[in-house]
């Protein structure tokens, strides 16, 4: 009953899905702009564009079940009967934002795209954001129609140069990681693909992703730059690059993001991709990771490897941080009485649904961490930025430092399960 209770709670099919691809879908790809606007008393979404492709990247199995709840949703369904189609889930980064102090007084709005496969017929689509206690904080539902002559057709024939430097099976059933190229000039494309290169040998070399080789392909795309470096704020240091990323996102001197999702997407046009990698090219030290987005990350800091390795656990595998401030009881982030949609913290609410099927019989909950060398895995309080009331699987872990050399079990378990659910493999019993 455990085993069965993690895998209905990362959404992965027990038994396979009644939604058959190829009849309600073509092989194309439906982007999806929207504008995240608000503050912290109210928000809104808006449609700013629609666009398709060809070729869909993503999975087409278990169409209808989401991989994670996340903090946002998007939902296809079919006009004419109801059914629900297709779903997946994602965070954002204006959702991050809301948590500010800004957004106490100022409202902003930001971009943010969804990428579905193609309907065949006319499907209304539902996009939405969640607070961290999963209620709905924004909801809107458009009509997509096949006829409509004011979707924009793009042209594959544009893609910016690119290279495979990992190819482990056909689009259509691997994982596609497409790289981006930021702060690097036309003439600095070479250490671009080198550095492309050191992160997917480096998240390869952890497992899961290791074990799954086969499932994944990485692609390097040379998205050019006008200037050479990203923004440092704090330094005055500004940069006109193609994704405009910068450091000290939300006054944190370490965060580094960038706003120009619609940017980043349109620099993917022709490239079969379902996750990001963004590479600056920056010595400074940090990155940022959200999940089903991009992983951002400085390539050219001495903690280059670890760091992509990190980020890419948050916006691959949903994965939360599992570092803490002592002293530090931060309700804000995870309420307590909430059980988190990440797989690998938990505030007890609902552990069953988490990593109890990885613990031994005896394993005492939560686990002193005095013992945390008898109990490789348990239940360890301090995570997610809070030292109490928020439990983490393991002392330590690649989700909580840079030092640390593996991913803990819980965390290699879930990307497992992650990997099986979107490359349709079978599950373990």
């Amino acid at each position: 009953m455990r085993k069965i209770a993690a895998i209905a709670a990362l959404g992965v099919a027990i038994s396979a899905s009644a939604v058959d691809f190829n009849t309600h879908f073509s092989d194309s790809t439906l982007r999806l702009d929207y504008i995240l606007a608000g503050d912290a008393a109210r928000s809104s979404i808006s449609l700013a564009a629609q666009s398709k492709s060809a070729q869909w990247a993503g999975r087409r199995h278990s169409l209808d079940r989401l991989p994670y709840t996340g903090n946002g949703q998007v939902t296809v369904v079919d006009e004419a009967s109801g059914d629900t189609l297709y779903r997946n889930s994602y965070s954002t980064l204006y959702q991050e934002w809301l948590s500010t102090d800004e957004a106490k007084t100022t409202p902003r709005a930001m971009e943010h795209t969804v990428l579905v496969p193609l309907p065949r017929e006319r499907a209304r689509i539902t996009v939405s954001l969640l607070n961290n206690r999963h209620d709905e904080i924004a909801r809107m539902t458009h009509l997509y129609r096949p006829d409509d002559v004011l979707v924009e057709l793009k042209d594959a024939t544009e893609a910016l140069p690119h290279r495979w430097l990992h190819k482990g099976g056909d689009s259509a059933h691997a994982i596609d990681v497409a790289i981006l190229a930021e702060g690097y000039t036309p003439q600095e494309m070479d250490s671009f693909y080198r550095h492309a290169q050191t992160a997917v040998d480096e998240i390869l070399s952890y497992e899961p992703y290791k074990s799954h080789a086969a499932d994944f392909n990485f692609v390097a795309v040379a998205s050019p730059s006008v200037q050479s470096g990203v923004s440092v704020p704090r330094l005055n240091d500004w940069k006109n690059t193609a994704f405009s990323s910068h450091f000290s996102t939300f006054y944190s001197d370490r965060y580094l993001t960038t706003g120009k999702v619609f940017a980043i997407n349109d620099a993917l046009t022709g490239i079969p991709f379902e996750h990001i990698i963004i590479l600056a090219n920056a010595d400074e030290y940090g990155g940022g990771g959200i999940y089903n987005s991009y992983t951002l990350t400085a390539a050219r800091h001495p903690m280059f490897k670890p760091v992509v390795v990190h980020e890419f656990g948050h916006s691959f595998g949903g994965l939360a941080d599992e570092y803490f401030y002592v002293g530090d009881v931060m309700e804000d982030t995870y309420p307590f009485d909430v059980e988190p949609w990440e797989p690998n913290i938990t505030t007890l609410r609902s552990f069953d649904s988490k990593w109890r099927h990885l613990l031994k019989a005896d394993t005492p909950v939560p686990t002193p961490v005095q013992e945390a060398a008898k109990w490789p895995v348990g239940v360890y309080e301090g995570g997610g930025y809070s030292f109490k009331g928020v439990y983490r699987p393991a002392d330590e872990c690649r989700m909580r430092n840079n030092t640390y050399p593996t991913f803990c079990a819980a965390c290699t378990d879930a990307l497992d399960r992650l990997i099986r659910f979107y490359t349709e493999k079978e599950l373990p019993d």
